[in-house]
């Protein structure tokens, strides 16, 4: 990262984590805080400039964010929502690009328009990481929320070629319209292949590793290889390409071992925790360089308002008639698909915080782009007012429209029926293996069986009383909180040594585990 050394690196991360702890405590939106703190820092004396490295942003931080985000998402329910996913992902950012070129050309007459248009590419592609983290706290409705996920993970591959398509027109290097089409049918298509491919090799590799840890390292390396070699080796979309391959491996993890599930959890969400800290640090600490080399004028200040407005408004125009139209022409959509909430289509419309990968483009401009700096001070504008203006307002209009969704009482429902047959499933199991088993160690295996049956039942019942297995799930962790005491005060006193000791820890963490619900 340019004029970033080992030292301020590490401070940078290690604050960005200290105010994202802070933030998560006091129940604040950790993202919207970062950026607002990175404003402040960035103009304290002595505080070094951390300028953004695009091609470290777009090779070490978007990958494994890209890959941990599809690892999670529902590939089944992506498929679902496809058509409005595309819509958004794809006619929306090119929609944008053009409307945001258009407002550019006409408040900076001296831009050229094919510039204009690289600055409507760069601004482009919303970040649904702020917008995802308050949904979900605010309970938005699934279908929201895949939206929003499906549209972030596809967004950035459109975006990053209609960037390069018009930084190529920028620079001289003019493109036919037809060109750029072909181009883009490329890179995606080949994309998706190299993606598909990934996975599937990955997927074969771990199932012959068998060991949690092994697969998990192997899964650290597999954002980065295939990013590299969709854009290195093939020359296609790295982003689309790690967006397929963690799609395919979380659709086919629950098949794997439950070491290697474990394992990837406690991984993925670390790494997400540090890199979307420093990511909107980042941004924060953009303002000082930004303003220091901008020309700031009248003319600049209302020029960058006005593409911010057009970039707000640009995917409130697009949302709306993109949502209803398709339904109004279409009978077989409006058989297959539920009436679209216009409340949802609100919250989505309004959903559209710009991240670091605006940024990151921006830097990536080369210099001889006609209005760089212009282009690049818009970008920040727009990040920046996008994050704080609608990243704070965001929660107000989830609670404003107010939602009566009830993905929750059907998830507890679909999850009650489930269980009562997998308990049913077990206990058949548990019958046909049974030789010479101890009577009570069959009866104490039938009964947990029923348990785990019974339990999500109990759930749906009254939310106000704690349910028999909600009892069961406390007071067991107060009995293995007296277990690990116990053992640790024998590890103390030289009893036992530290091996044994966390050879049971892992078994007393591994079962509270087992009893712990989100």
């Amino acid at each position: 990262m340019g004029g970033m050394v080992g030292p301020e690196l590490l401070l940078l991360l290690l604050g960005a984590l200290v105010v994202t702890s802070v933030a998560r405590r006091l129940n604040f939106s950790a993202p919207l805080v970062l950026v607002a703190v990175g404003l402040v820092v960035s103009f304290i004396p002595g505080v070094p400039e951390f300028e953004i490295d695009p091609h470290l942003i777009l090779l070490v931080v978007l990958p494994p964010l890209l890959y941990s985000a599809a690892l999670d998402s529902s590939y089944l329910n992506i498929r679902a929502n496809l058509r409005p996913i595309g819509l958004l992902a794809i006619g929306l950012v090119l929609f944008t690009t053009l409307v945001v070129g258009l407002t550019a050309k006409l408040v900076f007459p001296g831009l050229p328009f094919a510039a204009a248009l690289v600055l409507g590419a760069v601004v482009a592609p919303p970040d649904a990481v702020a917008a995802v983290a308050i949904g979900r706290k605010l309970g938005l409705q699934r279908r929201a929320m895949t939206l929003l996920v499906g549209e972030s993970l596809i967004n950035d591959a459109t975006a990053l070629t209609a960037f390069k398509v018009a930084v190529a027109a920028a620079a001289g290097a003019a493109m036919h319209p037809v060109e750029g089409v072909g181009l883009f049918l490329l890179v995606t298509a080949g994309g998706i292949a190299v993606g598909l491919v990934v996975g599937v090799v990955v997927r074969f590799l771990r199932k012959r590793l068998c060991e949690g840890v092994l697969e998990s390292a192997l899964g650290l390396l597999v954002p980065f290889g295939t990013y590299l070699l969709a854009e290195e080796a093939a020359h296609v979309s790295g982003v689309l390409a790690v967006v397929v391959a963690g799609l395919y491996i979380g659709h086919h993890s629950p098949r794997g071992t439950y070491s290697t599930r474990l394992q990837d959890a406690a991984v993925w969400r670390a790494l997400d925790v540090l890199l979307e800290s420093f990511v909107f640090a980042l941004i924060g600490l953009q303002l000082s360089s930004i303003v220091s080399d901008a020309d700031l004028n009248a003319g600049l200040l209302l020029g960058a308002g006005a593409v911010l407005l057009a970039t707000v408004l640009a995917r409130f125009v697009w949302m709306y008639p993109a949502t209803y139209i398709p339904r109004y022409l279409s009978k077989r959509l409006r058989e297959r698909e539920r009436p679209p909430h216009l409340g949802q289509v609100t919250v989505i419309s309004w959903a559209g915080m710009r991240g670091v990968v605006t940024l990151a483009a921006a830097a990536a401009i080369p210099p001889d782009v006609p209005g760089r700096d212009i282009i690049v001070f818009c970008a920040f504008v727009v990040t920046v007012a996008t994050l704080l203006l609608q990243g704070t307002t965001l929660p107000w209009l989830i609670g404003k429209i107010g939602f009566e969704g009830d993905d929750a009482r059907q998830d507890a429902l679909a999850e009650a029926q489930v269980q009562h047959r997998a308990a049913r499933a077990a206990v058949d199991r548990l019958d046909q293996e049974v030789d010479d088993v101890p009577d009570h160690v069959r009866d104490q295996l039938r009964s947990l069986a029923e348990h785990r049956g019974n339990a999500a039942w109990e759930r749906l019942g009254r939310q106000d009383q704690e349910s028999p297995a909600a009892a069961y799930r406390r007071l067991r962790r107060v009995m293995l909180k007296a277990e690990r005491d116990e053992f640790i005060s024998a590890r103390d006193k030289g009893e036992i040594d530290d091996e044994v000791l966390f050879r049971v820890l892992r078994e007393l963490d591994l079962e509270e585990a087992a009893l712990s619900r989100d």
